[in-house]
C-alpha cells in the first residue's frame, strides 16, 4: 500500500503517516482469515471493550513509552510527565499543559488530526471520503440537515491529543444523539479497504447554534475505542471548552456546517482541492464566520 501522505500545516512539508499497529491491521484487513473475522472484531462491543479493560489496567504502563516515541506524539506536552500516568488509557486521554494549544482567533479546529474539506456537498449524493463514496445522510444517521453542506473531517491517530473541544462560541441542548455501529479502524489501512467506517461506526451526534447559524459536531468512534465520553455540560459553551474525549484508538471528529456559513482558510481549501489532508492542532484557526466579517 502506498504510504498515505499529509501536510504538516506548520512547515508545509508532506508527511508519511507513521501508523500504530499496522501488521495488526494489515491482517485485519487485507487477508482472507482477517475479514473473515471481521464480525467478532468490529461487529460487537466485546474486542473494544477487552482492549479497553486492557489498556486501563496498570500493566499497560510500559505501553506508554511506545506511543510517545512515534513521531508527532508530542509527549513533552502532557499536563504531567510520562512516568506520573499509571496507564496507558490514562496517558491517551491526557490533558495538556496549560498555553499547549492557544485558543486562535475566528472558528478553530475543534481536535488534533488531519484535516479534510468536503464544500457544497449535497446529503443525498455520494461524495469522496478517503478513497469511499458515502453520502452525509449515512454519515449522520439518516437526520442530515436541510440544502447543501460544507464538511469538515478531522480524522485522529493514535499518537494525537485525544480530547476535543468547542470550535467557536455555542449553544447545544442536552447531550448527543447516539447511532449505535461497529468500530472499524479510521486509519489508513482500513480506510482503503473498508469503505463504509465513517457511516458503520458508531457516532454522537450534536447539533449547536452559533451567530452564523446551526452546525453539527459529530464524534466518530473507532476500534479500540470502547468509549466516546462527553464530559461537557449545560447549555452554553465558549470557543475551547472541552466538549469530551476519546479512550484507546484513532478516532474522528465531523463537523458540518451549512454550505458558505464558514469561510475556510485558503491553504485548508487548497490542500483539501488536491486530495490532501492538512495535519491541524486544537484551537487552531481553521476560519472565520462569513456573515459576521
Amino acid at each position: 500500500m502506498t504510504p498515505v501522505e499529509y501536510i504538516d500545516r506548520r512547515t508545509g512539508a508532506r508527511v508519511a503517516e507513521s501508523i500504530m499497529g499496522d501488521r495488526a491491521l494489515r491482517f485485519a484487513y487485507e487477508t482472507l482469515l482477517g475479514r473473515t473475522l471481521w464480525p467478532v472484531l468490529f461487529g460487537s462491543r466485546f474486542v473494544s471493550a477487552l482492549m479497553g479493560r486492557r489498556y486501563d489496567s496498570p500493566k499497560s504502563k510500559a505501553d506508554i513509552a511506545k506511543l510517545a516515541a512515534i513521531p508527532g506524539c508530542r509527549a513533552d506536552e502532557a499536563e504531567k510527565p510520562i512516568g506520573e500516568y499509571a496507564t496507558f488509557n490514562e496517558f491517551f486521554t491526557r490533558r495538556l499543559k496549560h498555553g499547549a494549544r492557544p485558543i486562535g482567533d475566528g472558528l478553530v479546529s475543534p481536535a488534533d488530526g488531519r484535516l479534510m474539506l468536503y464544500l457544497d456537498a449535497d446529503a443525498d449524493s455520494p461524495f469522496p471520503l478517503k478513497g469511499a463514496r458515502r453520502t452525509l445522510r449515512e454519515v449522520m444517521g439518516g437526520d442530515a440537515p436541510h440544502g447543501r453542506c460544507d464538511i469538515a473531517v478531522f480524522r485522529l491517530a493514535p499518537v494525537d491529543y485525544h480530547r476535543f473541544h468547542f470550535p467557536c462560541d455555542c449553544g447545544t441542548d442536552g447531550m448527543p444523539r447516539v447511532v449505535p455501529g461497529r468500530y472499524h479502524s479510521v486509519n489508513p489501512i482500513a480506510l482503503a479497504r473498508h469503505p463504509d467506517v465513517y457511516a458503520d461506526n458508531e457516532r454522537q451526534i450534536l447539533k449547536c447554534r452559533a451567530p452564523f447559524g446551526d452546525f453539527w459536531f459529530v464524534d466518530v468512534g473507532a476500534f479500540g475505542v470502547g468509549t466516546i465520553v462527553q464530559t461537557y455540560s449545560g447549555m452554553h459553551h465558549v470557543k475551547g471548552e472541552e466538549k469530551g474525549y476519546f479512550k484507546f484508538g484513532g478516532s474522528t471528529v465531523i463537523l458540518v456546517f451549512n454550505a458558505g456559513a464558514v469561510r475556510f482558510d485558503a491553504d485548508l481549501v487548497g490542500n483539501s482541492a488536491a486530495g490532501l489532508e492538512t495535519r491541524v492542532l486544537c484551537c487552531e484557526r481553521i476560519g472565520d464566520a462569513a456573515n459576521l466579517v
